[in-house]
């Protein structure tokens, strides 16, 4: 039976990303509708959209409520999301209710669209710095390691230009920092998350909330951090004292986890130099200036690393 399955405007934007995403687009409305019949799956609902991901509402054979996940297939950073959900079993996180690895097909527990923009951003610190311990646990060994990413970056990052929009006091801090995390066995051993920020964690039945969307390493638990700083940063910008704002999350998290500040503040200024030298990189890639949305993103990488060490 063919399915109509619709790819949201919001993800079919990416096909300007390359040919490799214009081939998954044309493939995933027939991998779509293939899974929803092996599975006996019904849609029940509007698609939904993560950057790399379509989410299909949809109901079981027995009539229950789930979500079928499908991802791009050269997206790297979820290879593993299966089985780290596995991992988990639904502690403190979305459940799996079945995988399909080979067409990055997901069928999970159906959750609520509510996520933590909604909450206080203090509160929501609070929230999240609880599910560290129960999502770090021992890693599983096809999990790549946050190092050896990170090292790649660092090398990528050893290349920037002088006299850039990056400080070069801060490359040279960021190349440091991350070169000793890298070489230290503490930075690997536990399930991170990676991407964990107010927008990967949902309202559900079961928990009050429950994160979902992993990008799967073997690493440290005071590396996720980083990404609670810089989202909703529009509300930090309207405080009128940003570099406040951004200390308080991020004691908040630490305090609340029972993180090393140090070690949590090392990853932070390592991660967000790092965020600000891909879109450099990206500029570079096309042979174009940077634009006025990412030098605004270097700005705000800069920030947050010149924040954490004030």
């Amino acid at each position: 039976m063919r399915h109509d399955v619709t790819i949201p405007p919001g993800l079919a934007a990416q096909a300007q990303l390359g040919p490799d995403w214009v081939d998954w687009f044309d493939r995933l409305p027939t991998i779509a509708s293939d899974v929803l019949d092996e599975w006996q799956l019904t849609l029940d609902g509007a698609a939904m959209h993560g950057f790399a991901s379509l989410v299909l509402p949809v109901r079981t054979e027995t009539d229950i409520p789930a979500a079928l996940k499908l991802t791009f297939d050269e997206d790297d950073e979820s290879l593993h999301e299966g089985l780290a959900l596995q991992r988990w079993a639904g502690r403190g996180t979305v459940k799996l209710l079945r995988a399909d690895p080979n067409r990055r097909a997901l069928l999970l527990e159906r959750l609520h669209t509510q996520d933590l923009n909604g909450v206080d951003d203090l509160e929501a610190c609070e929230i999240v710095a609880r599910f560290y311990p129960r999502i770090h646990v021992a890693a599983l060994p096809q999990l790549r390691t946050v190092t050896s990413y990170v090292d790649e970056w660092l090398t990528a990052l050893a290349t920037v230009s002088p006299g850039g929009p990056l400080p070069r006091r801060m490359v040279k801090q960021a190349l440091s920092l991350g070169r000793d995390l890298v070489e230290d066995p503490d930075s690997t051993g536990r399930i991170t998350h990676g991407d964990l920020h107010y927008e990967n964690v949902l309202a559900a039945d079961r928990e009050p909330w429950l994160v979902i969307d992993p990008k799967p390493m073997s690493g440290d638990p005071h590396y996720e951090c980083a990404p609670m700083l810089w989202n909703r940063w529009g509300e930090l910008v309207a405080s009128g004292d940003i570099r406040c704002g951004l200390r308080r999350r991020f004691q908040t998290l630490i305090d609340a986890a029972g993180l090393d500040e140090d070690r949590a503040r090392d990853w932070v200024v390592v991660r967000s130099i790092i965020n600000a030298h891909w879109s450099i990189e990206e500029a570079e890639r096309a042979r174009r200036d940077l634009d006025a949305d990412e030098h605004a993103w270097i700005t705000l990488c800069v920030t947050t690393a010149k924040a954490v060490q004030d």
